[in-house]
Protein backbone atom coordinates (compact mmCIF):
# COMPACT_ATOMS: atom_id res chain seq x y z
CA UNK A 1 0.00 0.00 0.00
CA UNK A 2 1.34 3.41 -0.97
CA UNK A 3 0.15 6.39 1.09
CA UNK A 4 1.18 9.74 -0.33
CA UNK A 5 -0.37 11.96 2.33
CA UNK A 6 2.30 12.41 5.08
CA UNK A 7 -0.31 13.25 7.74
CA UNK A 8 -2.20 10.06 6.96
CA UNK A 9 1.08 8.08 7.09
CA UNK A 10 1.62 9.36 10.63
CA UNK A 11 -1.85 8.28 11.78
CA UNK A 12 -1.58 4.86 10.11
CA UNK A 13 1.85 4.21 11.65
CA UNK A 14 0.55 4.91 15.15
CA UNK A 15 -2.53 2.71 14.66
CA UNK A 16 -0.44 -0.18 13.29
CA UNK A 17 1.93 0.05 16.26
CA UNK A 18 -1.01 -0.10 18.67
CA UNK A 19 -2.53 -3.11 16.90
CA UNK A 20 0.63 -5.22 16.83
CA UNK A 21 1.80 -4.32 20.35
CA UNK A 22 -0.23 -7.08 22.12
CA UNK A 23 1.23 -9.71 19.80
CA UNK A 24 4.80 -8.45 20.13
CA UNK A 25 4.49 -8.19 23.91
CA UNK A 26 3.92 -11.95 24.11
CA UNK A 27 6.89 -12.82 21.90
CA UNK A 28 10.06 -14.12 23.56
CA UNK A 29 13.16 -12.58 21.99
CA UNK A 30 15.67 -14.49 24.11
CA UNK A 31 15.84 -18.26 23.65
CA UNK A 32 14.71 -20.38 26.57
CA UNK A 33 17.22 -22.74 28.16
CA UNK A 34 15.47 -25.69 26.53
CA UNK A 35 15.50 -24.10 23.06
CA UNK A 36 19.15 -23.12 23.54
CA UNK A 37 20.14 -26.72 24.29
CA UNK A 38 17.99 -28.09 21.47
CA UNK A 39 19.45 -25.81 18.79
CA UNK A 40 23.01 -26.47 19.96
CA UNK A 41 22.34 -30.17 19.54
CA UNK A 42 21.21 -29.59 15.94
CA UNK A 43 24.66 -28.35 14.84
CA UNK A 44 26.38 -30.90 12.56
CA UNK A 45 29.76 -29.07 12.48
CA UNK A 46 29.65 -28.63 8.69
CA UNK A 47 31.56 -25.32 8.81
CA UNK A 48 29.25 -23.47 6.42
CA UNK A 49 28.66 -20.73 8.99
CA UNK A 50 32.37 -19.99 9.42
CA UNK A 51 32.90 -19.99 5.66
CA UNK A 52 30.05 -17.48 5.16
CA UNK A 53 30.96 -15.26 8.12
CA UNK A 54 32.70 -12.00 7.10
CA UNK A 55 34.64 -12.22 10.37
CA UNK A 56 35.53 -15.89 9.93
CA UNK A 57 34.17 -16.69 13.40
CA UNK A 58 34.60 -20.29 14.58
CA UNK A 59 30.92 -20.76 15.32
CA UNK A 60 30.80 -24.56 15.07
CA UNK A 61 33.50 -25.17 17.67
CA UNK A 62 31.91 -22.58 20.00
CA UNK A 63 28.54 -24.36 19.64
CA UNK A 64 30.16 -27.68 20.50
CA UNK A 65 31.77 -26.29 23.66
CA UNK A 66 28.49 -24.63 24.67
CA UNK A 67 26.70 -27.98 24.31
CA UNK A 68 29.32 -29.45 26.65
CA UNK A 69 28.56 -26.72 29.20
CA UNK A 70 31.17 -24.06 28.38
CA UNK A 71 29.29 -21.07 26.92
CA UNK A 72 32.19 -18.59 27.24
CA UNK A 73 33.59 -19.11 23.69
CA UNK A 74 30.12 -18.57 22.19
CA UNK A 75 29.55 -15.50 24.37
CA UNK A 76 32.86 -14.00 23.21
CA UNK A 77 31.77 -14.30 19.59
CA UNK A 78 28.90 -11.88 20.26
CA UNK A 79 31.27 -8.90 20.52
CA UNK A 80 32.90 -9.79 17.19
CA UNK A 81 29.65 -10.63 15.39
CA UNK A 82 28.28 -7.89 13.11
CA UNK A 83 24.78 -9.39 13.05
CA UNK A 84 24.58 -9.78 9.27
CA UNK A 85 22.87 -13.19 9.52
CA UNK A 86 24.84 -14.80 6.69
CA UNK A 87 25.62 -17.77 8.96
CA UNK A 88 21.90 -18.44 9.41
CA UNK A 89 21.27 -18.20 5.67
CA UNK A 90 23.69 -21.05 4.89
CA UNK A 91 22.93 -23.25 7.91
CA UNK A 92 21.63 -26.64 6.73
CA UNK A 93 19.70 -27.05 9.98
CA UNK A 94 18.27 -23.50 9.98
CA UNK A 95 19.74 -22.84 13.43
CA UNK A 96 19.15 -19.28 14.77
CA UNK A 97 22.88 -18.77 15.31
CA UNK A 98 22.72 -15.07 16.23
CA UNK A 99 20.08 -15.88 18.86
CA UNK A 100 22.41 -18.54 20.31
CA UNK A 101 25.17 -15.92 20.67
CA UNK A 102 22.77 -13.47 22.30
CA UNK A 103 21.60 -16.13 24.76
CA UNK A 104 25.17 -17.10 25.67
CA UNK A 105 26.25 -13.46 26.04
CA UNK A 106 23.17 -12.29 27.94
CA UNK A 107 24.96 -11.97 31.32
CA UNK A 108 27.60 -9.80 29.63
CA UNK A 109 25.06 -7.72 27.71
CA UNK A 110 23.07 -6.96 30.87
CA UNK A 111 26.19 -5.51 32.51
CA UNK A 112 27.32 -3.63 29.40
CA UNK A 113 27.08 -0.02 30.47
CA UNK A 114 29.21 3.02 29.83
CA UNK A 115 29.14 6.78 30.02
CA UNK A 116 29.58 8.79 26.85
CA UNK A 117 29.21 12.41 25.88
CA UNK A 118 26.52 13.63 23.55
CA UNK A 119 27.72 14.59 20.08
CA UNK A 120 29.02 18.14 20.35
CA UNK A 121 28.96 19.16 16.69
CA UNK A 122 31.53 21.43 15.01
CA UNK A 123 34.85 22.53 16.45
CA UNK A 124 34.64 26.18 17.47
CA UNK A 125 36.74 28.92 15.86
CA UNK A 126 38.06 29.92 19.29
CA UNK A 127 39.41 26.40 19.79
CA UNK A 128 41.18 26.51 16.42
CA UNK A 129 42.87 29.79 17.35
CA UNK A 130 44.21 28.13 20.48
CA UNK A 131 45.57 24.93 18.90
CA UNK A 132 46.40 26.06 15.35
CA UNK A 133 50.04 26.86 16.09
CA UNK A 134 50.80 23.71 18.17
CA UNK A 135 49.20 21.51 15.49
CA UNK A 136 51.15 23.06 12.62
CA UNK A 137 54.41 23.18 14.59
CA UNK A 138 53.90 19.57 15.69
CA UNK A 139 53.99 20.06 19.45
CA UNK A 140 50.46 18.66 19.47
CA UNK A 141 51.42 15.51 17.55
CA UNK A 142 48.20 15.24 15.60
CA UNK A 143 44.46 14.80 15.28
CA UNK A 144 43.31 11.17 15.41
CA UNK A 145 39.83 10.57 13.98
CA UNK A 146 38.31 7.12 14.70
CA UNK A 147 35.28 6.94 12.40
CA UNK A 148 33.08 4.43 10.62
CA UNK A 149 31.16 1.25 11.35
CA UNK A 150 31.36 -1.36 14.08
CA UNK A 151 32.73 -4.16 11.89
CA UNK A 152 35.85 -4.53 14.03
CA UNK A 153 38.07 -7.57 13.48
CA UNK A 154 38.46 -8.31 17.21
CA UNK A 155 35.52 -6.62 18.89
CA UNK A 156 34.99 -3.24 20.50
CA UNK A 157 38.04 -3.31 22.77
CA UNK A 158 40.14 -2.22 19.79
CA UNK A 159 38.30 1.11 19.79
CA UNK A 160 39.15 1.74 23.44
CA UNK A 161 42.78 0.84 22.75
CA UNK A 162 43.05 3.34 19.88
CA UNK A 163 41.38 6.17 21.78
CA UNK A 164 43.19 5.64 25.07
CA UNK A 165 46.61 5.12 23.48
CA UNK A 166 46.57 8.35 21.49
CA UNK A 167 44.76 10.55 24.02
CA UNK A 168 47.26 9.56 26.70
CA UNK A 169 50.07 10.65 24.35
CA UNK A 170 48.67 14.13 23.79
CA UNK A 171 46.91 13.68 20.44
CA UNK A 172 43.48 15.22 19.89
CA UNK A 173 41.00 12.34 19.44
CA UNK A 174 37.75 13.09 17.59
CA UNK A 175 35.19 10.27 17.39
CA UNK A 176 32.01 9.83 15.38
CA UNK A 177 29.33 7.21 14.79
CA UNK A 178 29.66 3.64 16.03
CA UNK A 179 33.21 4.15 17.25
CA UNK A 180 32.07 7.04 19.46
CA UNK A 181 29.53 4.71 21.08
CA UNK A 182 31.73 1.64 21.41
CA UNK A 183 34.57 3.59 23.04
CA UNK A 184 32.32 4.18 26.06
CA UNK A 185 31.81 0.51 26.94
CA UNK A 186 35.36 -0.16 28.12
CA UNK A 187 36.50 1.13 31.49
CA UNK A 188 39.94 1.71 32.99
CA UNK A 189 41.16 0.41 36.36
CA UNK A 190 39.27 3.22 38.11
CA UNK A 191 36.02 2.29 36.36
CA UNK A 192 36.06 5.34 34.07
CA UNK A 193 35.32 5.46 30.36
CA UNK A 194 37.51 7.50 28.02
CA UNK A 195 34.90 10.26 28.11
CA UNK A 196 35.21 10.52 31.88
CA UNK A 197 38.99 10.28 31.87
CA UNK A 198 39.81 12.87 29.19
CA UNK A 199 38.45 16.44 28.71
CA UNK A 200 36.04 17.45 25.95
CA UNK A 201 38.04 20.35 24.48
CA UNK A 202 39.60 20.38 21.02
CA UNK A 203 43.05 20.42 22.57
CA UNK A 204 46.01 18.27 23.51
CA UNK A 205 45.07 14.97 25.15
CA UNK A 206 41.31 15.43 24.78
CA UNK A 207 38.57 13.08 23.53
CA UNK A 208 35.60 14.51 21.64
CA UNK A 209 32.38 12.89 20.49
CA UNK A 210 31.71 14.96 17.38
CA UNK A 211 28.39 13.21 16.66
CA UNK A 212 26.91 10.71 14.22
CA UNK A 213 28.56 9.42 11.05
CA UNK A 214 27.35 12.42 9.08
CA UNK A 215 29.18 14.64 11.58
CA UNK A 216 32.47 13.59 10.01
CA UNK A 217 32.17 16.80 8.02
CA UNK A 218 32.97 18.67 11.24
CA UNK A 219 36.35 16.88 11.43
CA UNK A 220 37.07 17.92 7.86
CA UNK A 221 35.92 21.37 8.87
CA UNK A 222 38.39 21.53 11.77
CA UNK A 223 41.31 20.85 9.41
CA UNK A 224 40.01 23.46 6.96
CA UNK A 225 39.65 25.98 9.79
CA UNK A 226 43.30 25.49 10.76
CA UNK A 227 44.25 26.56 7.23
CA UNK A 228 41.77 29.43 7.06
CA UNK A 229 41.82 30.85 10.60
CA UNK A 230 45.39 30.15 11.68
CA UNK A 231 47.14 30.38 8.29
CA UNK A 232 44.66 32.86 6.76
CA UNK A 233 44.19 30.84 3.59
CA UNK A 234 41.28 31.91 1.41
CA UNK A 235 38.49 29.31 1.49
CA UNK A 236 36.33 30.27 -1.47
CA UNK A 237 37.34 28.57 -4.76
CA UNK A 238 40.64 27.52 -3.19
CA UNK A 239 40.25 23.82 -2.38
CA UNK A 240 43.62 22.78 -3.78
CA UNK A 241 45.55 25.26 -1.64
CA UNK A 242 43.64 24.27 1.51
CA UNK A 243 44.36 20.57 0.85
CA UNK A 244 48.00 21.37 0.05
CA UNK A 245 48.37 23.21 3.36
CA UNK A 246 46.80 20.35 5.34
CA UNK A 247 48.88 17.69 3.56
CA UNK A 248 52.17 19.47 4.30
CA UNK A 249 51.49 21.00 7.71
CA UNK A 250 48.52 19.64 9.69
CA UNK A 251 49.25 16.30 11.36
CA UNK A 252 46.03 14.30 11.18
CA UNK A 253 44.99 10.71 10.49
CA UNK A 254 41.60 9.03 10.25
CA UNK A 255 40.94 5.39 11.08
CA UNK A 256 37.90 3.45 9.82
CA UNK A 257 38.79 0.33 11.77
CA UNK A 258 35.43 -1.31 11.21
CA UNK A 259 34.74 -0.04 7.69
CA UNK A 260 31.75 -2.00 6.44
CA UNK A 261 29.45 0.21 4.37
CA UNK A 262 30.24 2.16 1.22
CA UNK A 263 29.53 5.25 3.29
CA UNK A 264 32.50 4.51 5.55
CA UNK A 265 34.77 3.98 2.56
CA UNK A 266 33.60 7.21 0.96
CA UNK A 267 34.24 9.11 4.20
CA UNK A 268 37.84 7.88 4.13
CA UNK A 269 38.15 9.11 0.54
CA UNK A 270 36.78 12.48 1.62
CA UNK A 271 39.60 12.72 4.15
CA UNK A 272 42.10 11.83 1.42
CA UNK A 273 40.93 14.66 -0.84
CA UNK A 274 41.87 17.11 1.89
CA UNK A 275 45.33 15.63 2.32
CA UNK A 276 44.44 13.62 5.44
CA UNK A 277 45.55 9.95 5.45
CA UNK A 278 43.21 7.18 6.58
CA UNK A 279 43.88 3.69 7.92
CA UNK A 280 41.25 1.00 7.39
CA UNK A 281 40.93 -2.39 9.03
CA UNK A 282 41.13 -5.73 7.23
CA UNK A 283 37.55 -5.44 5.94
CA UNK A 284 38.52 -2.23 4.17
CA UNK A 285 40.49 -4.34 1.68
CA UNK A 286 37.22 -5.49 0.14
CA UNK A 287 36.71 -2.07 -1.44
CA UNK A 288 39.95 -2.57 -3.37
CA UNK A 289 41.03 1.02 -2.89
CA UNK A 290 44.43 2.03 -1.58
CA UNK A 291 46.59 5.09 -2.14
CA UNK A 292 50.01 3.78 -1.23
CA UNK A 293 53.26 5.70 -1.33
CA UNK A 294 56.58 4.28 -2.53
CA UNK A 295 59.31 5.42 -0.18
CA UNK A 296 61.82 3.48 -2.28
CA UNK A 297 61.34 5.92 -5.19
CA UNK A 298 62.96 9.21 -4.06
CA UNK A 299 61.69 11.25 -7.02
CA UNK A 300 58.14 10.69 -5.78
CA UNK A 301 58.92 12.71 -2.66
CA UNK A 302 59.69 16.23 -3.84
CA UNK A 303 58.07 19.49 -2.83
CA UNK A 304 58.60 23.11 -3.77
CA UNK A 305 59.80 25.81 -1.39
CA UNK A 306 57.48 28.79 -1.85
CA UNK A 307 60.24 31.21 -0.80
CA UNK A 308 62.41 30.65 -3.86
CA UNK A 309 60.64 28.06 -6.04
CA UNK A 310 63.36 25.48 -5.41
CA UNK A 311 62.39 21.80 -5.66
CA UNK A 312 63.36 19.98 -2.45
CA UNK A 313 63.85 16.27 -1.81
CA UNK A 314 61.93 15.43 1.37
CA UNK A 315 61.10 12.53 3.62
CA UNK A 316 58.09 10.32 2.69
CA UNK A 317 55.41 11.88 4.83
CA UNK A 318 52.63 11.18 4.94
CA UNK A 319 53.67 7.98 3.21
CA UNK A 320 50.16 6.76 2.34
CA UNK A 321 46.75 8.36 1.92
CA UNK A 322 44.68 5.23 2.41
CA UNK A 323 46.16 1.97 3.64
CA UNK A 324 44.68 -1.26 5.02
CA UNK A 325 46.27 -3.12 7.93
CA UNK A 326 45.33 -6.48 9.43
CA UNK A 327 45.81 -6.08 13.17
CA UNK A 328 45.50 -3.42 15.85
CA UNK A 329 49.22 -3.91 16.51
CA UNK A 330 49.97 -2.75 12.96
CA UNK A 331 47.35 -0.01 13.07
CA UNK A 332 48.67 2.02 16.01
CA UNK A 333 52.25 2.64 14.76
CA UNK A 334 50.93 3.28 11.24
CA UNK A 335 48.60 6.01 12.50
CA UNK A 336 51.43 7.67 14.41
CA UNK A 337 53.62 7.58 11.30
CA UNK A 338 50.93 9.09 9.09
CA UNK A 339 50.85 12.18 11.33
CA UNK A 340 54.37 13.18 10.20
CA UNK A 341 54.46 16.31 8.02
CA UNK A 342 57.36 17.77 6.03
CA UNK A 343 56.95 21.14 7.78
CA UNK A 344 57.31 19.70 11.32
CA UNK A 345 59.55 21.76 13.60
CA UNK A 346 62.35 19.89 15.45
CA UNK A 347 60.38 19.78 18.75
CA UNK A 348 57.30 18.55 16.87
CA UNK A 349 59.20 15.91 14.90
CA UNK A 350 60.91 14.75 18.09
CA UNK A 351 57.52 14.20 19.76
CA UNK A 352 56.06 12.39 16.74
CA UNK A 353 59.13 10.21 16.24
CA UNK A 354 59.13 9.28 19.93
CA UNK A 355 55.53 8.05 19.72
CA UNK A 356 56.12 6.23 16.42
CA UNK A 357 59.10 4.31 17.78
CA UNK A 358 57.45 3.65 21.14
CA UNK A 359 54.21 2.31 19.62
CA UNK A 360 56.15 0.05 17.26
CA UNK A 361 58.25 -1.32 20.12
CA UNK A 362 55.19 -1.76 22.36
CA UNK A 363 52.93 -3.53 19.87
CA UNK A 364 55.23 -5.01 17.20
CA UNK A 365 58.31 -5.53 19.40
CA UNK A 366 60.62 -4.07 16.73
CA UNK A 367 62.18 -0.76 15.78
CA UNK A 368 60.34 0.68 12.77
CA UNK A 369 62.42 -0.21 9.70
CA UNK A 370 61.98 3.29 8.26
CA UNK A 371 62.41 5.45 11.37
CA UNK A 372 65.70 6.90 10.14
CA UNK A 373 63.97 8.42 7.09
CA UNK A 374 62.20 10.89 9.37
CA UNK A 375 65.36 12.13 11.10
CA UNK A 376 66.52 15.46 9.66
CA UNK A 377 68.97 16.43 12.41
CA UNK A 378 69.98 15.33 15.88
CA UNK A 379 67.29 17.70 17.23
CA UNK A 380 64.61 15.33 15.89
CA UNK A 381 65.81 12.40 18.01
CA UNK A 382 64.03 11.41 21.25
CA UNK A 383 66.00 13.02 24.08
CA UNK A 384 65.93 10.09 26.49
CA UNK A 385 67.92 7.82 24.16
CA UNK A 386 69.58 10.30 21.83
CA UNK A 387 73.05 8.71 21.92
CA UNK A 388 71.57 5.25 21.37
CA UNK A 389 69.77 6.42 18.23
CA UNK A 390 72.87 8.23 16.96
CA UNK A 391 74.77 4.96 17.32
CA UNK A 392 72.06 3.09 15.39
CA UNK A 393 72.21 5.66 12.60
CA UNK A 394 75.97 5.25 12.37
CA UNK A 395 76.13 1.45 12.63
CA UNK A 396 73.01 0.38 10.74
CA UNK A 397 72.50 3.17 8.21
CA UNK A 398 76.02 4.47 7.60
CA UNK A 399 75.40 8.04 8.76
CA UNK A 400 78.37 10.20 9.71
CA UNK A 401 78.23 11.36 13.33
CA UNK A 402 80.39 13.97 15.08
CA UNK A 403 80.55 12.31 18.49
CA UNK A 404 82.37 15.19 20.14
CA UNK A 405 79.47 17.55 19.40
CA UNK A 406 76.89 14.73 19.17
CA UNK A 407 75.72 16.04 15.83
CA UNK A 408 74.76 14.42 12.54
CA UNK A 409 77.24 15.35 9.81
CA UNK A 410 75.67 13.51 6.87
CA UNK A 411 72.89 11.02 6.18
CA UNK A 412 69.45 12.72 6.35
CA UNK A 413 67.34 13.16 3.24
CA UNK A 414 67.16 16.87 4.06
CA UNK A 415 68.11 19.11 6.93
CA UNK A 416 66.00 21.37 9.12
CA UNK A 417 65.14 24.87 7.91
CA UNK A 418 62.76 26.77 10.24
CA UNK A 419 61.54 29.00 7.41
CA UNK A 420 60.90 26.14 4.96
CA UNK A 421 57.54 26.73 3.25
CA UNK A 422 56.52 23.55 1.38
CA UNK A 423 53.92 23.23 -1.36
CA UNK A 424 53.01 20.94 -4.24
CA UNK A 425 51.25 23.72 -6.17
CA UNK A 426 53.34 25.33 -8.86
CA UNK A 427 50.96 28.29 -9.07
CA UNK A 428 52.09 29.39 -5.59
CA UNK A 429 55.74 29.73 -6.62
CA UNK A 430 57.19 33.26 -6.96
CA UNK A 431 57.60 33.18 -10.75
CA UNK A 432 54.03 31.87 -11.24
CA UNK A 433 52.23 34.48 -9.15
Amino acid sequence: VVILDPFKVGRVAVEVARKIHPKRAKKEYILSDEAFERWLGECIQCGNCTFACPQGLKIGSANKKALEGDTEPLAKLFDQCVGCGRCEQVCKKHIPIVDLMVKAARPIIEKEKGKMRAGRGPVRDTEIRQVGAPLVLGTIPGIIAPIGCGNYPNGTEDVYTIVNEFASRGYIVTLTGCMAIDAAFWLDDEGKSVYERYPDDFDKGCVLNIGSCVSNAHIHGAAIKVASIFARRQIRANYDEIADYILNRVGACGVAWGAMSQKAASIATGFNRLGIPAVVGPHGVKYRRAYLGRRDIPEKWRVYDVRNGEEIQCEPCPEHLIVAVETIEECLPMMAKLCFRVADTPPGRQIKLTHYIDLSMKYLKIMPPDWHLYVRSEADLPLAKKEYYLKLLEDEHGWEIDWEKKKIVSGPIKGVDPSFNPTLLERLLPERR
